[in-house]
């Protein structure tokens, strides 16, 4: 008598063996990808290394050349006498290259304490339109010398936010420098505001510069980042001036939207919630490169 059991399929075998085969080349597959990523980290890491070397060795050395060499002159008065114009002359120039250089220096320190979460906020009532007008005010000169025109036009009120005015005040002012080093002479830029339904604001800058794609955009907010110009790249400074105001309203409850189009200009818009309770986030949870591209 036959078995009742002869000749059956070994289903469960098949669908056994066809499990872990598939289980093998699913973490076979998996492997692959963590390898590669991690390898494309590595490679990205030593090129952004690199890059940071690069461009911190032309950031700080050309200044510093400037003060190294008129100093010099000015050293060797002595022996040839310079005209009064002369040493006015020379004298600014140490004066703005050594002041680029501060500002450089103090960049990487922000940048370093953001990232490290070691940037505090000392969190007050604050007024947006008088901490923009002061930025205002402070870039009036070196927009007019750039032949750029600065319109503020801001209502007379805008609902206070609750933030660090100072750290604020520098957000805007990266923001509105980077705006006058990319419009070439002739050049607007305009600010406005506006309360928004929920109240909080928001507050835009557009300029009519050289404009961005959106992959320039992400590389002006990457830390470090320089974006091609028409000015002179010791003038754009470290490419830290976007992701230090980026990190600082992100700190104070807020997000920055860029919208850019090649040879048209770009507008920056910053919105902040009103009166805003600043969490308890710290620069290590700022994620750079991330402004909404409109």
């Amino acid at each position: 008598m036959l078995n009742g059991t002869f000749g059956k399929p070994k289903s469960n075998s098949l669908m056994g063996e066809y499990s872990t085969l598939l289980g093998d080349a699913v973490l076979r597959y998996r492997t692959r990808v963590a390898e590669h990523t991690a390898r494309l980290e590595s490679e990205l890491a030593n090129r952004v290394k690199s890059e940071f070397i690069s461009n911190m060795s032309h950031e700080l050395r050309t200044p510093l050349n400037t003060v190294i060499g008129f100093s010099k002159i000015l050293a060797g008065h002595d022996r040839r006498r310079l005209p009064d114009e002369e040493i006015v002359e020379y004298a600014q120039l140490i004066n703005d290259s050594a002041v680029h250089l501060l500002s450089v220096i103090n960049d990487i320190l922000d940048i370093s304490k953001i990232q490290s979460g070691k940037y505090t906020i000392d969190a007050r009532e604050t007024p947006i339109d008088e901490i923009i007008q002061v930025c205002v005010t402070s870039l009036r000169k070196v927009a007019f010398d750039a032949g750029v025109t600065i319109d503020n036009l801001l209502p007379q009120y805008l609902p206070p936010v609750r933030g660090d005015a100072a750290k604020l005040r520098q957000a805007m002012s990266n923001i509105l420098s980077n705006a006058v080093k990319f419009t070439p002479k002739g050049g607007r830029i305009v600010i406005e505001g506006a309360a928004t339904k929920d109240g909080g604001l928001v507050v835009s800058i557009a300029d009519s510069g050289v404009g961005m794609t959106e992959d320039e955009i992400m590389i002006a907010l990457t830390p470090f980042g320089q974006v091609d110009g028409t000015r002179a790249r010791w003038r754009e400074g470290a490419g830290l001036g976007l992701p230090i105001a980026q990190a600082l309203i992100d700190l104070h409850g807020g997000r920055i939207a860029i919208k850019s189009k090649k040879g048209e200009g770009t507008i920056v818009s910053i919105m902040l919630p009103s009166r805003h309770e600043v969490s308890a986030a710290t620069g290590r949870d700022m994620v750079f490169g991330h402004a909404t591209p409109e």
